[in-house]
């Protein structure tokens, strides 16, 4: 991610094609994620439909450098009105996209981003 200059904020977007989110009692999406200390803190973020958004709650989450797992009830997004029958797209932000500021850059990885009962 880059957000040292214009573009002050971050995201990576994917469209789904299976969009229940409801089958087998899912209950908990799930994604591990790595960063490193050389990178410039960020908040951290992931958007549901590009509406409803859950920021981690590590505001520095970017510098860790060990995988680490962030669990998010699927409550958390429903609350905000996502139909959890209709998921079409998932985006991984950094950055504050309400208030975008200049904030560096650095390196993230993401691997298994899962749904859990």
């Amino acid at each position: 991610y880059d957000n040292s200059g214009t573009a002050r904020y971050s995201e990576a977007t994917l469209t789904l094609t299976q969009r229940d989110w409801t089958k087998e009692g899912v209950g908990a999406l799930t994604v591990w994620f790595r960063g490193d200390s050389a990178n410039t803190a960020a908040p951290m973020s992931i958007t549901l439909n590009g509406t409803a958004t859950v920021s981690h709650g590590d505001p520095d989450a970017a510098l860790i450098g060990a995988w680490t797992q962030w669990n998010i009830p699927l409550t958390d997004f429903s609350n905000q009105g996502v139909v959890l029958t209709n998921v079409n797209s998932i985006t991984i932000g950094l950055g504050d996209k309400t208030s975008p500021q200049p904030s560096g850059s650095g390196m993230m990885f993401f691997d298994d981003i899962l749904l859990y009962r």
